[in-house]
């Protein structure tokens, strides 16, 4: 019983790596991280710090999907942050934006 736990842990574990290295090709093929770390700031906030602002907050999934494609500027300082739509999908910038919220 203990090696079935610890074979459905380890598999477990497999997909969740093999999850976020897909999110991690996705933010690359999508020019995110040209800006953005996922532990430190570039230009951008580091996506870690991003999910620490929006922690506990009901409307930040919407709010984060609204501010990536269409851009904005002000909330992490003067860089502005160009609009990724169309250029992104929407599934794909609401797959991104559940990523960095789960940093």
């Amino acid at each position: 019983m203990k090696a079935i736990l610890m074979a459905v842990a380890a598999a477990g574990s497999l997909m969740v790596a093999t999850q976020a290295s897909a999110n991690l090709e996705l933010a690359n093929k999508s020019g995110c991280m040209a800006c953005h770390g996922v532990d430190k700031k570039i230009l951008g906030p580091a996506y870690k710090d991003v999910a620490a602002k929006y922690k506990g907050q009901k409307d930040a999934e919407a709010k984060l999907i609204d501010k990536v494609k269409k851009g904005g500027s002000g909330v992490w300082g003067p860089m502005p942050m160009p609009a990724n739509s169309p250029k992104v999908s929407d599934a794909d910038i609401k797959t991104l934006v559940e990523w960095v919220l789960a940093q």
